[in-house]
């Protein structure tokens, strides 16, 4: 935990890991908080408002049943237990039972389709999945090409409605002792596969240790002015699924004994948005940029409700001056932006009651972290280059290598660095500019989305012969997926077939990934070793 320090020099010198041979991560955010007292863990409201409050006791509870059960159950250490699940208490539960019994966890965004599912569950081998009714039925069509898949378990209680070979996930327990003794993982241990987006080549599994919560910690401190403080209670619209959601809030907060709200809007609505946080009272919010956007809908927000935010952090693209000057009158607080990857986050971000943000800048390096701008070799280059952002190792919250991906592993390293793909500059105050990016990446209302799993999914379509995926930039998202298409012989261009194309994306990847625009060609622009280049066609669309 970061200790108050009048500077940020003083705040930087001082600091040092604390890192333990051994260490947890389900003991951690959970068991040592549930000492009787009933403190609260998870405020959980559903669709229709109806709130229920689970404390840190039920939650060991609970994920101890669990962790039982999966003993008996022959689920072992190293085994992948995927979680398909939106924001609610049997997330937590299956994470932290997961984690226990030394498996490894797997969050799937919940609007995943069939294809992205099936890619991740195969890739990893997953040995188990909690999920519910609906995530059930995605499962089903596909669990014929998943040999190692061996239970689903659905949280609903209606059993007569699951797919077939599905197990009731509370029936499953709740025989079980709320008594268990967890695994004394060490804390270079493997924990957690989380998968990229695939922006070169397929999806890859980052594989985190026990560690990498630890590792969150001093840049989730840092961007919530120093988190936590008394009556902290922490929300996000943001999928538990991704690295944002979940390490950014969910598991830092439960570690600290905060609070944390699970509610999740089918669709994001303004005003809805602002009532929530003013009925939970909420004090720390982790938005991404697009979110936001959103929010400035509403004007005048406090004169139509009584929210009182602490603490705002974003990351997954640029803010801007506007959108921060726009969050210190609408929402009282100055946003603090931060920046990271899945195999290596928040290692840079803003503290506004520390030190003044400098326009154009991204944040300084959150104490803790070695963080370089260098070049192709992976030697740092001088103040105000531009070269690749790149994070010394070893560091606590650095991944352990992608999941049976050595070579992808080894490709992400120069020298003593991890090389995140992204170009910046360092500029004499120690303050980070964000550049460019030196891959194909198309960053879309937070989202970082690799093209190639699109373009596979739309050569799938009968009628697309090629397919080319860009980022084309876009006012309130940042960019949006456009494709390019070339048609198969005897298929024609429409407005229907357009609508057909996103259909099918949409229906199997993922509600944000599908193309909102598309455009048909009679060929794409191509190398002569007949590489499409994608370049050439943001450089058309973009100017």
């Amino acid at each position: 935990m970061l200790k108050r320090e009048n500077t940020f020099a003083e705040l930087a010198e001082n600091f040092n890991w604390d890192i333990p041979e051994r260490f947890n991560i389900g003991v951690a955010a959970c068991d040592r908080w549930a000492d009787g007292f009933g403190r609260r863990a998870i405020i959980f409201e559903d669709r229709h408002g109806q709130v229920t409050t689970y404390s840190f006791d039920q939650l060991k509870a609970l994920s101890n049943q669990l962790a039982n059960h999966w003993t008996r159950s022959g689920i072992k250490c190293g085994d992948r237990i995927a979680i398909f699940l939106p924001q609610c208490v049997e997330t937590v539960i299956a994470h932290l039972a997961a984690y226990k019994i030394g498996a490894i966890a797997l969050p799937l965004f919940y609007l995943f389709g069939p294809d992205a599912l099936q890619y991740r569950l195969g890739d990893s081998g997953a040995a188990a999945l909690v999920t519910d009714i609906e995530g059930a039925r995605k499962i089903d069509g596909i669990r014929a090409g998943l040999p190692a898949l061996r239970a689903v378990y659905c949280i609903e209680t209606n059993a007569e409605d699951y797919p077939p070979d599905c197990r009731a996930f509370h029936a499953s327990i709740a025989a079980q002792s709320p008594a268990f003794a967890p695994m004394d993982t060490l804390a270079e241990d493997p924990a957690l596969i989380i998968y990229t987006s695939g922006t070169t080549g397929k999806p890859k599994g980052a594989l985190h240790a026990h560690r990498v919560l630890l590792g969150h910690l001093p840049g989730v401190e840092l961007s919530h002015d120093f988190f936590p403080q008394e009556d902290d209670l922490m929300w996000t619209p943001a999928d538990w699924a991704w690295i944002g959601g979940l390490l950014d809030v969910l598991l830092p907060s439960l570690y600290h004994g905060v609070p944390v709200l699970a509610r999740r809007f089918e669709k994001f609505e303004p005003a809805a948005v602002f009532e929530l946080l003013a009925r939970h009272k909420v004090r720390n919010i982790f938005f991404p940029p697009t979110a936001l956007k959103m929010l400035r809908a509403i004007a005048e927000p406090k004169q139509q409700w009584d929210f009182t935010l602490r603490s705002v952090a974003s990351g997954g693209e640029a803010l801007g001056d506007e959108l921060i000057a726009w969050g210190q009158q609408a929402l009282g607080v100055t946003i603090n932006e931060f920046y990271g990857q899945t195999e290596c986050n928040i290692v840079i971000s803003g503290c506004a009651v520390l030190f003044p943000r400098k326009s154009g800048t991204i944040g300084r390096a959150v104490p803790g972290h070695t963080v370089a701008i260098v070049d192709e070799r992976g030697v740092p280059v001088a103040p105000g280059v531009s070269g690749n952002i790149a994070i010394k190792s070893p560091d606590p919250v650095m991944f352990l290598g992608y999941w049976n991906n050595p070579v992808a592993t080894a490709e992400k390293f120069a020298g003593d660095y991890l090389l995140t793909g992204d170009l910046g500059e360092l500029d004499g105050d120690g303050y980070i500019r964000y550049v460019g990016r030196d891959d194909d990446v198309i960053t879309s209302a937070g989202y970082r989305i690799g093209p190639g799993p699109i373009e596979e999914c739309l050569l799938k379509h009968p009628a697309v012969r090629m397919a080319a995926v860009i980022g084309k930039k876009d006012a309130q998202r940042t960019e949006i997926v456009k494709a390019f298409i070339v048609l198969a012989e005897g298929c024609h261009p429409s407005d229907a077939l357009v609508a057909e194309i996103q259909d099918h994306v949409r229906q199997r990847l993922a509600a944000h990934e599908y193309p909102r625009e598309i455009s048909f060609m009679d060929a794409l622009p191509a190398t002569v070793t007949g590489k499409i280049m994608r370049r050439s066609l943001r450089d058309s669309e973009n100017g």
